[in-house]
């Protein structure tokens, strides 16, 4: 596999800082680890499944700052003094990464038969929905009420 040295490009650019984090983490290897789905389950939600069998709500952290959503897997140490002949179930820990769009939040999460889901919206804040004013002539006083929010469909 290629690797790509953006080195380069970081002495002639100024405010591309996390464009080149993004195209950096995009070139490096994603550990498959635990296996996962994205869905869109609606014009704005999405869902991310995570398989991750074994743990325990307790065991298992979302967080998201800012844009990035880190899911981090820590399996308590078994106490029980079991001697395994094989172990074929991964338990092992994990962390995975997900960059979300500008606007997305975590909406809820659920932890059941061995399957994480993630429910994320895309709330839009009113100040940068577009709007439509509506233009009055000369002679006509200026009203508040000629400016309407456009609907999403409208927009697109």
């Amino acid at each position: 596999m290629r690797t790509l040295d953006f080195a380069p490009l970081y002495r002639s650019t100024v405010g591309f800082d996390r464009l080149f984090d993004l195209l950096d983490t995009a070139t490096t290897a994603r550990p498959d680890w635990p296996p996962y789905n994205i869905e869109k389950t609606g014009e704005h939600e999405y869902r991310i499944t995570m398989a991750i069998a074994g743990f325990r709500p307790e065991e298992v952290e979302l967080t998201q700052q800012g844009n990035t959503l880190l899911v981090v897997g820590k399996k308590a140490a078994d106490a029980d003094g079991k001697q395994m002949l094989h172990q074929g179930i991964a338990f092992r820990n994990f962390t995975q990464t997900f960059n979300l769009a500008d606007y997305v939040k975590v909406a809820a999460a659920t932890l059941r038969d061995g399957l994480l889901s993630i429910d994320l919206a895309r709330e839009v804040p009113e100040q940068l929905k577009p709007r439509r004013i509506e233009i009055a002539s000369a002679a006509a006083k200026p009203a508040d009420s000629r400016v309407t929010q456009i609907e999403q469909a409208e927009a697109a």
